[in-house]
């Protein structure tokens, strides 16, 4: 039995070596195999920022000449608390400590981080930290802050995220 090495292509500058190993592998597919049109998997989506959907904040030229930071983006308290949940999605959760050096956060850094990069107000932030406390005492969960409730032993990330998308829901059918 004779086996043949194929020796991996060399790689040019504009990757037209792959283009080409990719069109010799689909060519020895079956016909059926083949996929005329591109395939969106209904199970999963392209990994996008955690401000995705929501503008940059932009610096105007007085902003430029005073040295001060750009105006803040206005979000709901809604949105705020969804983008809260994409920034911990994105850096990772925290419990006992408001950020570390690998850039996880807990519930209260995510707030602040989000405040920081220049969405919303820190009313905007007040307004969704009562709605947090709401949920938490609506579903038997009473607490001194959202943060007292992040810092539990029993608490897991998927809670975390869950309390967010509940105060969420609760925010934007209230209109804040």
């Amino acid at each position: 039995m004779k086996t043949t090495v194929r020796l991996p292509p060399l790689v040019t500058v504009d990757g037209s070596s792959l283009v080409v190993e990719i069109e010799e592998y689909l060519a020895s597919l079956p016909a059926q195999a083949r996929i005329t049109v591109p395939y969106v998997s209904p199970l999963g989506s392209t990994l996008q920022p955690w401000n995705a959907g929501y503008p940059a904040p932009r610096l105007t030229l007085l902003d430029r000449l005073t040295h001060r930071p750009a105006r803040p983006v206005p979000v709901s308290a809604a949105g705020h608390l969804r983008l809260t949940s994409r920034y911990i999605d994105a850096f990772g959760w925290l419990q006992g400590a408001m950020w570390d050096s690998a850039g996880r956060v807990c519930l209260l850094g995510a707030q602040a981080a989000v405040l920081a990069h220049g969405y919303g107000t820190p009313a905007t932030v007040t307004t969704a930290r009562v709605q947090l406390m709401e949920i938490l005492h609506a579903t038997g969960r009473p607490v001194r802050s959202p943060d007292e409730y992040n810092d539990r032993p029993t608490t897991r990330q998927a809670d975390i995220h869950q309390l967010l998308d509940r105060a969420a829901a609760r925010a934007q059918h209230l209109g804040l």
